[in-house]
């Protein structure tokens, strides 16, 4: 797998912009709308989880795990644009993931913020 397969965030002109700050340099908040999240649960398939335990024994990146993790971010905050876009926001400020363990069959990511308005200065 390449690089490529391992990342998320954003495109370079994304309409919303998200930023894990509380402010974005040269822009002004002239709006904020309120908290946003987008949010989504994955289970694992039998065969990953047989591969990650035989994995788990010898060590090493269990790589289609890391590889499931990172799609399920990149949908929870895919989710979360589209939340902050249908409120009328062009950014989401102080983005943050959590992840937790959904009842023993998957994991759950969330990704929130605060959507607002920004222009800039």
């Amino acid at each position: 797998m390449s690089i490529e397969d391992y990342g998320g965030g954003q495109t370079p002109r994304a309409d919303v912009m998200v930023v894990t700050t509380n402010d974005v340099p040269g822009y002004q908040v002239t709006e904020v709308i309120g908290e946003v999240f987008g949010l989504t649960v994955r289970s694992r398939h039998l065969g990953s989880q047989i591969g990650a335990g035989l994995k788990s024994m010898i060590g090493g990146e269990l790589k289609g795990l890391t590889k499931t993790l990172v799609e399920t971010r990149n949908q929870a905050m895919e989710r979360l644009v589209d939340q902050a876009r249908a409120r009328g926001a062009n950014a989401v400020l102080m983005m943050r993931f959590d992840v937790s363990e959904a009842a023993d069959v998957g994991t759950e990511v969330c990704a929130y913020g605060t959507a607002a308005v920004i222009n800039k200065s």
